[in-house]
């Protein structure tokens, strides 16, 4: 069987990681921060009604897989994304003989039974992105990991059962891959979509579960724990938006520090100087998103020392929610 001379590169999340990883592997000369930023990938939502381990759904990005498709239209690079519901055997047979056929193939994945992931970052998460590469005479697959450092290797039974995991959201063994990339690629005009996409998808929703409003949303919600969930509860929902933004959010807000260096970035490739403030104001924002984790965390701990009430994680969300509002605005009047 075919082994692809894949080039395996870790990075700070997923699916921009895989999205770099794939591209690169078709000489596309790409970046993490360009790969996230292209694809549009700064979000945030917060859905009360849609339970994630019991507790009410947070997360600080894009839906998943929505970077990479809003990517490849950008930079008109062909690619095809197949999910198979659940018919595992045909899931099995499309990734095999692409394969077979020496092409790297990206997959969503629920992290808890991929067994050569540490222990501690095996639990229930159905949106995990990965690349498999090959695989060996007896079924192995061969796998480039972009949260992780080196390659590793998954028994096909195992694979199965992370692609075709159950609970939201389910992968349905959804794989996606390139196809075709153009001889010229407008990286200046792909970035100007988009930062004016981010925009409008952080800005635009008109409910409050969507963009800005999700985050003001989630600020009167956390004031209302004490009084309307049990000790055991509110520290759950709480430790809960920790881990989305700490572990699945790359660490302290990092998807904030991960656009912030798209703007730097993009700053030198279209010859934008005034980008690079909006760069150093988002990285101050992580920066904020980083201490309300630290404060949260210290109310599941229940330290007694130098200890913030739920009133004050409130307020460090809205103002988090001022501050991302105002930026994205004067974004909005750049001439890009």
């Amino acid at each position: 069987m075919p082994v692809i001379d894949f080039k395996h590169q870790m990075h700070a999340h997923c699916e921009s990681g895989a999205t770099t990883n794939l591209l690169r592997h078709y000489g596309v000369p790409m970046t993490e921060p360009l790969a996230f930023g292209i694809g549009a990938g700064l979000f945030f939502s917060h859905i009360p009604f849609i339970k994630v381990n019991g507790v009410p759904g947070t997360s600080y990005r894009s839906y998943p897989g929505t970077i990479f498709k809003t990517l490849m239209k950008s930079l008109h690079i062909d690619y095809t994304m197949q999910q198979f519901g659940s018919n595992e055997a045909k899931g099995k047979q499309a990734l095999d003989q692409l394969l077979d056929q020496g092409i790297p193939v990206g997959m969503l994945s629920g992290i808890f039974y991929l067994t050569y992931m540490p222990e501690a970052y095996r639990f229930q998460f159905n949106a995990h992105n990965l690349v498999a590469y090959g695989r060996k005479e007896d079924g192995t697959y061969l796998i480039s990991d972009p949260t992780l450092e080196g390659l590793h290797e998954i028994a096909p039974e195992d694979m199965q059962k992370a692609r075709f995991a159950k609970g939201f959201p389910e992968p349905k063994g959804k794989l996606y891959y390139i196809t075709g990339v153009p001889q010229q690629l407008d990286m200046e005009q792909a970035i100007k979509k988009g930062i004016k996409k981010n925009i409008w998808l952080y800005t635009s929703p008109p409910i409050g579960i969507f963009g800005n409003k999700a985050i003001h949303t989630l600020a009167r919600k956390i004031k209302t724990y004490p009084d309307k969930l049990t000790d055991r509860q509110a520290v759950l929902y709480v430790g809960n938006i920790i881990r989305m933004q700490e572990e699945i959010g790359t660490g302290g807000g990092g998807f904030r520090f991960l656009y912030a260096a798209f703007l730097q970035e993009a700053a030198e490739i279209l010859g934008k100087p005034e980008l690079k403030e909006f760069s150093q104001r988002m990285t101050a924002i992580g920066d904020q998103w980083r201490n309300f984790a630290y404060s949260a965390a210290r109310i599941c701990k229940a330290r007694k020392s130098d200890l913030v009430s739920y009133n004050d994680l409130s307020d460090m969300l809205h103002q988090i929610g001022h501050d991302e509002l105002r930026l994205f605005n004067e974004l909005k009047k750049v001439n890009i």
